[in-house]
This record gives structure tokens, sequence and C-alpha cells, in this order.
């Protein structure tokens, strides 16, 4: 019976789903998370009876054909471009990027990694830092005298001492924009890689060629859906449960088979 394989893989695309809902509500509280979606595809079909093949002499032809599925395959698990709420912190350090960009980090391996989680530190050297230790790539310093630190929307970073004179640039932020978010590699610690599905990433000033502004004293919280993510989960609660409802009713049709005489 194609029936028992074919719930199968039901049961085994509700489990994918299920999994994928349970990442999302485990991040609910994490700054800058991006939820993920589970996407399915069917599989091949075996054609008993093509649409379309002649049935006489006549050019008589058959209009639908028999055509039984094998079941349902996973395609992709896809991150939703969505900007979670923008929580107010006061901290001169919290930067909010409010629109599309992503944050440039250096690794100790020295590669690039992209977030936006901006929940920034200084380090012993006066870096700009993630919670993890890494710099950011545009270098920015912070003075060890400096009193207060101000980021405008556009990136710029402006640094002020106790003498109380005016205040002076120490750098500036930038974004990176990329064609395809969705193509980004995860790496976890709320950090993304490029890939070849991602494209080149393109460094630009906040608030132009479609990026966001920064927002000093804000982070951006998880765009998760709590109601949402719930009702998903009855659904494919509900899903695994059909599908092992197949198995048991096509088990019992192979037992009466067997007690044929």
């Amino acid at each position: 019976m194609k029936s028992l394989q074919i719930a199968a893989t039901g049961m085994a695309a509700q489990q994918l789903r299920v999994d994928v809902i349970s990442n999302n509500i485990a991040n609910m509280s994490t700054a800058a998370y991006r939820p993920r979606v589970a996407e399915f595809s069917d599989l091949m079909y075996q054609q008993y009876l093509t649409p379309g093949t002649l049935t006489s002499q006549v050019g008589t032809t058959v209009p639908a054909g028999i055509q039984i599925g094998t079941g349902v395959r996973p395609s992709t698990v896809s991150m939703e471009i969505t900007q979670g709420s923008l929580r107010q912190t006061n901290s001169e350090l919290d930067l909010a990027i409010d629109g599309a960009g992503f944050f440039e980090v250096t690794l100790p391996s020295g590669e690039s990694a992209y977030t936006r989680d901006g929940k920034f530190n200084r380090s012993v050297d006066g870096q700009m830092v993630t919670m993890d230790g890494y710099p950011l790539a545009d270098g920015i310093t912070i003075p060890d005298n400096a009193q207060k630190i101000t980021i405008s929307r556009d990136g710029e970073v402006v640094a002020y001492f106790a003498d109380g004179q005016a205040g002076q640039s120490i750098g500036t932020l930038s974004l990176t924009r990329f064609v395809n978010e969705k193509g980004l590699e995860a790496l976890g610690d709320n950090l993304f890689r490029a890939t070849e599905a991602s494209g080149t990433p393109s460094q630009v000033v906040p608030g132009t060629e479609g990026a966001g502004y920064i927002r000093q004293g804000f982070l951006e919280d998880s765009g998760v859906d709590v109601v949402k993510e719930i009702s998903d989960l009855i659904e494919a609660q509900r899903g695994y449960e059909l599908n092992s409802k197949v198995i048991t009713a096509s088990d019992e049709m192979l037992a009466a088979t067997t007690r044929l005489r």
C-alpha cells in the first residue's frame, strides 16, 4: 500500500514544521531574531494514465487521467524578512536598525559576519564590540576620556569630553545590504554569513540605497508572533495526527487482506 509511505512522508513533514515552530518560540525573546517558516513541495507522481492520452482513432482524449502522488517533501526553511519592534533602552551603545540592513562584525578568524543585534559594548581597548567580543568592521574606537557618545541616524559617531568642548567625530557606522537576505547562512549567536545565494554584501550609508536608519538607545526585539506560532503548532499537530490515522487505516486494511480465506 502506497498510503503507508505517503502518510509517513506527511508525518515527517509535520515533524519538521514543529521543529521550526519550536525554534521560533524558543527565540521569542532573542534580540533581532527573524522567524523561520517551513515550506513543502509534493513528490513525483506516478502516471497510470496521462492526461490527453488518445482513447480512439477519431482523436478522443482523456480529460484528466490517473496521477497518483507519492507524498510530500521539505523544499526550504526560509527566514521571514520581518522587523521586530524597537524597544527603548536609553543605553548609548544600544543600536537598532529601523529598516533594512545589517551591522558587519569581524570574527576571530578574520571572516566577516553580519548581525542586526545592536547590543554593543566597549572593549578594554575602547573598541565597539558585540556581546561576544567581536569588533565592528567599521573600527570604531572610543577614547578613554570620552564622557558621552552620540550616534546619528546616518551613522556618524561623535564623542564628547569633560572639558565641554564641541563633540569630536570618531568615525562613521555603515550598514550592509544583500540582494537576497533569505540566502544568508545562520551561524548562531545572532550572526549570519554571506553565501552565493545572498549575493555580494554591499556597504551603504544608513538611510541611503534602501538601507534603514540607525536608532541610538534602542534595540530590536524578536520578530516572532507568538499567537501565529501557537496557531501553526496546533495545525501541525493535527496534520501529524491525521497522517498517523491514515497509517492506522492502511494497516487495518492490510490486516483484513491477510484474514481472507
